[in-house]
Parts: structure tokens; sequence; C-alpha cells
């Protein structure tokens, strides 16, 4: 006897993480449907139906909304807790899963200065403290952005209040990240230079990160298995790389062979000093997906990281203007080592 496929809708999730979401979808066998504003297309995926449209007006899409009859919504890209409640509201019956992420800890608030608590322990579980204050980029950007409402701790509320399923997302790596979170290393590399310089606190401090194929195959996991009902998982590494070993992971993926170099914090030049309180690491505990879910990462990070950095080759931004200018204050700095 035939069980039918898992019918999963995703929101969003054309362009970083989305993608690779979407394929480890379907290699878990289920029927997929993309909804999205038509800006970007999933590409080399024939099994997948767009819906286009703005998921501000979910509800103009109802019609097509019920043929697709999802049993799980997955939602990539809720900023604010309006995004959550609509989703819900939509989609009574279907499991959401929302996509949040590790600056719901009091520890991020900390870490930028935002609260004056002590560091918090480390690596925070699922049950860590949340930030006391909401909207954690206001301070940042004015009313017209995105960000001024932006808050994932609501929408966590919104999301498990209807049972749904919470993943907390590390800072994540890979081709197509916009952020370029490791083109700050490589480049210098590229450029033949002969050190990377870090300050003594931050070749010290760690952040959880991810590759995104690992990372989308831990939201498809939660979104595919009846256990992560209602449940919170934090999915990233397992173990948490200080920057000064991050440096030396793209420098062997790079084939860099010059020094990582650690100075004192006082004097460092501009480029190279931290407004954030290098204290507190932001590191996350990600054993619960593991125990509950049986989560591995599909991909060796090692693999993980040649696979980025080959894209980030063909896709490096453009250089800060005053690099030359950087180069010569980093040079002074060894020199007087």
């Amino acid at each position: 006897m035939s069980t039918r496929a898992l019918r999963v809708l995703v929101i969003g999730g054309t362009r970083f993480i989305g993608p690779c979401v979407v394929e480890s979808l379907l290699q878990r066998g289920c029927e997929v449907s993309v909804f999205h504003r038509g800006r970007s297309e999933l590409g080399g995926l024939p099994d997948v139906r767009h819906v286009h449209g703005d998921r501000a007006d979910l509800a103009s899409h109802r019609t097509v909304f019920s043929r697709i009859a999802p049993d799980v919504v997955v939602d990539m890209i809720p900023l604010q807790q309006r995004d959550a409640e609509a989703v819900v509201a939509e989609f009574v019956g279907s499991r959401v899963v929302a996509v949040s992420s590790q600056d719901v800890y009091r520890a991020y608030a900390v870490l930028r200065r935002q609260s004056k608590d002590a560091p918090d322990p480390v690596p925070l579980p699922e049950t860590a403290p949340l930030r006391a204050e909401l909207f954690p980029y206001r301070g940042d950007v004015g009313p017209d952005s995105h960000l001024y409402d932006y808050d994932k701790i609501p929408v966590e509320r919104a999301v498990l209040d209807a049972a749904g399923t919470v993943l907390r997302l590390p800072a994540v790596y890979g081709a197509n990240d916009l952020q370029h979170r490791t083109a700050g290393y490589l480049r210098p590399m590229l450029d033949g230079r002969p050190f990377i310089v870090l300050g003594e606190q931050l070749a010290v401090w760690r952040w959880t990160r991810g590759y995104v194929e690992n990372i989308a195959a831990a939201i498809a996991l939660a979104a595919t298995d009846e256990r992560a009902v209602g449940r919170i998982y934090n999915a990233g590494e397992s173990s948490a790389r200080s920057e000064a070993e991050w440096v030396d992971a793209i420098a062997h993926a790079a084939g860099w062979d010059g020094e990582v170099v650690t100075v004192a914090d006082v004097g460092l030049p501009p480029h190279l000093q931290s407004a954030e309180n290098l204290e507190q690491p932001l590191v996350a505990d990600t054993s619960r997906i593991r125990s509950e879910l049986g989560y591995r990462e599909p991909v060796d990070r090692a693999v993980g990281l040649e696979r980025t950095l080959g894209w980030e080759r063909d896709n490096l931004p453009a250089p800060p203007d005053d690099l030359a200018e950087r180069y010569a204050a980093e040079d002074e700095l060894v020199s007087r080592r």
C-alpha cells in the first residue's frame, strides 16, 4: 500500500538557503511548491510548482493554496510578528516551520552591547534566556527599513502557539551568500598578503556557523519529522570555531600559506576594531536536533568551505576604497611587534 508524498509549501526560498531547502525536501520525496515574488526563479528543479505573489496578501492566493493543500508550510522569511500570524491564520491545519535566528538570545544583546547583563555561559541551549528588549536593529535603521520592525521572538511565539516548529539559525556560509561571510579574509589571501591580523579578543571569540546545505538539511528534517511538532531547534555545527580557527580553515581551503597574527587590542587601526562586546561568544548547543531527530550534516564542513570559496572567488564584492591604507596600517602594526 502506497502512502502519498508529504506536501510542503515553501514561502520565499529562491535565494540563498531556500533553494537548498527545496532540494533537500525533494530528496526526501516531498511534493514541493514555492510561493515567492517571482523576482528570481529556481533553476534545475523541474518538480517544483511556483506560485507568484506577495506574502503581504496571502488571501488573494487562497484558491491555489487550497489546491496545494500543504501538510507543512516552511516559512523562510518571517521577519515580523505579523508575517508569522498571517501564515498561521492562512494555513490552519498545516504545520508551520519557521526559520528563526540565534539573535533571539540574550547573549546576542550582550554581544551587541544592547544589554548590560554579564555574558551568558555557552553553549546556549534552546532554553537559554532571550533578549528582554525587542526590535534589535531599530537603533541602526529608520522606519522605512524592513529591519525596523524585525524581531524573531514574536515570530517564534506565534508559530509555537500554533504547534509549529522553530529553527534558530547560526551564521550561514555557502554559495550565494550575499553577506559574503568569507570574503573579508579571502580577499587578502588572494591579494598575496603574508598575514591576516586579528585583535586578541577577536582571535579567541567563537561563533556557531553552518554550511548552507547542512542548514537546509536540518530545516527539511524538521519539516518532515512529526517529532518536531511544537519544538525549537538550534541548527549549526556541533563545535564552534574561534575566529582564528575560522581564518585557518579558510586559509587551508584557499591554499594560502600565510600567518594569522594576533596583536593587542590597544592601538588597532579602525578597520580592525570591533564595537561588540567580544567577551560574549555566540555559541549554540545543537545537540537537541541531533538527539531528537537524528540530524547529521550531509556535507563535511571542510568540503562545504571549499565549495563556498569556489563561489566566493567568482563573486567577490568590490574592495573597500581604502584597501591600500588598511594594508599599510597592518604592515606598520606587525612591524612594531
